[in-house]
């Protein structure tokens, strides 16, 4: 959210509310009475309403041409989750229904997210939402993780993480735990498990979880990690188009799974490192594209530049390796128990 500015009510568009019926007039007029009128939300890129469409209308009819407003950064989606939150914890509440109809909306914008974190968005139980989610199946697309409150993603096959992690060990043996659970999928705990159990040659699924199979052999000679040749329902896959189906799907969700973590999107300095990281991956994006339109006489100037930024970015990535194998060292991180949703 931006600081408090004034802003036209001309410029600002209707909301695209949680709320089902028609505006409540007995709360208008309340809000008149109750002047001055608190902040509304804005979502900027629409400039339509988030929160305070009554506060809005109550300013229109005491004849102001200019009301207080907090603008918010972000996406479609998450403007509407804004405005269940919202309207959840103050004001005019939603119904029952309303935050019913939102919560649907959300796990099919969201369909990640836990329970939990939608129920926690639209004012409902956990068990309600659970409901609300096996109804809508059909509706809501499919997803292998769920985002919970506290920002950590879990698998929803506690066995297929596993494997998944496995594998990332096995082409990426200097990783740290906190790099093998963000690519993956999977709490620290559970790749620190992992770890330990390829380097005892031991299957990385525990016999109460696996729901296929898992074969685990040494290198050649022993020597070295062992090595992880998973199958599901008996069925294998060639090495080579696993790993580059593996690859590919964390290139491509490596910042979507970023900008869903609530403790980078809600707050300052994780949304400047989201658009840092956005700002990289566009580029390779247009890649060709700047590159032909690079002036000759500027090349020497944009190579220099460009080797400065890989600098920088190598001096980050150190300092996040260095506090993560600390971290290693210590084995006493504490994570939350591995759960299936």
């Amino acid at each position: 959210m931006t600081g408090v500015v004034m802003v036209p009510v001309g410029v600002l568009r209707s909301a695209d509310s949680p709320r089902l019926g028609e505006m409540d007039v007995q709360h208008v007029r309340r809000l008149m009475a109750a002047d001055p009128l608190p902040p509304i939300i804005v979502h900027r890129s629409t400039m339509r309403v988030i929160d305070g469409v009554h506060r809005l209308r109550a300013a229109v009819l005491m004849g102001r041409t200019e009301v207080n407003v907090r603008f918010f950064e972000g996406s479609d989606e998450d403007a509407f989750v804004v405005a269940v939150r919202t309207n959840v914890r103050h004001g005019l509440h939603l119904s029952a229904k309303e935050r019913s109809v939102a919560a649907k909306r959300i796990l099919i914008s969201h369909p990640d997210w836990s329970d939990r974190a939608v129920a926690a968005a639209a004012g409902l139980s956990m068990k309600t939402v659970a409901e609300i989610r096996k109804r809508a199946s059909e509706e809501i697309p499919h997803s292998h993780t769920r985002l919970g409150l506290d920002g950590r993603v879990r698998p929803i096959d506690a066995a297929a993480g596993r494997r998944r992690a496995a594998e990332y060990i096995q082409r990426h043996p200097q990783a740290s735990l906190r790099m093998i659970a963000s690519a993956v999928g999977v709490s620290t705990g559970t790749a620190r498990d992992v770890r330990n159990r390829l380097a005892r040659h031991e299957d990385p699924v525990p016999s109460g979880q696996r729901g296929g199979h898992v074969k685990v052999a040494s290198r050649a000679g022993g020597d070295g990690p062992a090595r992880a040749s998973v199958t599901a329902g008996g069925r294998s896959e060639p090495d080579g188009r696993r790993r580059a189906d593996t690859e590919h799907r964390v290139r491509r969700d490596a910042l979507a799974l970023l900008s869903r973590d609530p403790s980078l999107r809600f707050t300052k300095t994780g949304r400047m490192l989201l658009r840092m990281l956005d700002n990289r991956l566009l580029a390779s994006m247009h890649r060709d594209q700047i590159i032909a339109s690079i002036p000759p006489h500027s090349k020497d100037t944009i190579l220099a530049a460009a080797h400065q930024c890989i600098r920088v970015w190598q001096e980050f990535a150190d300092e996040v390796t260095k506090d993560d194998r600390a971290e290693d060292a210590l084995g006493q991180v504490v994570d939350l128990p591995e759960i299936s949703y």
